[in-house]
């Protein structure tokens, strides 16, 4: 059951896909519509999920389950996997690959591998002050207080000396 995702609770899971292009209008409308699609359909063992979703910076797809209601089992979070698998080949993006960093150049969202973020951070062109998307937060708390912060206050400090 689709609800509003600032209604969850801090401790509703949250799982974060982040694309390697930014969205365009009209495929964050069509986007929107299949995720709503998905979510009005996503059960566990038949009973439903009450979730919550986010399209951030038309590059992120946040979806927030409350875990209160009913948990999200093995089988509901394939189906989960597979409808986002499904978009990544609807819209030709990457959405799965978590070995890939998004953070802030200005106002606008960088996307690089991780090798070649490891080499920015060498060569001094991301700093510890530089902001990243902490896409392995698991709840809301932590997405509204630790997704997006400074390199330094997240994994990606070990690149930075």
């Amino acid at each position: 059951m689709l609800v509003d995702f600032n209604t969850l609770p801090e401790e509703s899971r949250v799982w974060i896909y982040q694309a390697n292009r930014s969205f365009t209008d009209s495929e964050i409308e069509e986007i929107s519509a299949k995720v709503e699609q998905f979510i009005e359909n996503w059960t566990a063992h038949g009973g439903d999920l009450k979730v919550g979703y986010l399209i951030e910076y038309k590059r992120f797809i946040v979806l927030g389950l409350n875990q209160n209601l009913n948990k999200a089992t093995g089988c509901s979070i394939d189906a989960s996997v597979h409808f986002i698998q499904q978009l990544e080949k609807d819209y030709n993006v990457d959405l799965m690959d978590k070995m890939n960093v998004s953070y802030k150049q200005g106002q606008f969202i960088a996307y690089k591998s991780l090798t070649d973020f490891k080499k920015m951070a060498k060569d001094k062109a991301v700093s510890k002050n530089t902001i990243v998307f902490n896409n392995l937060v698991t709840n809301i708390a932590e997405f509204k207080n630790n997704w997006e912060v400074p390199a330094s206050d997240s994994w990606h400090s070990r690149f930075l000396k």
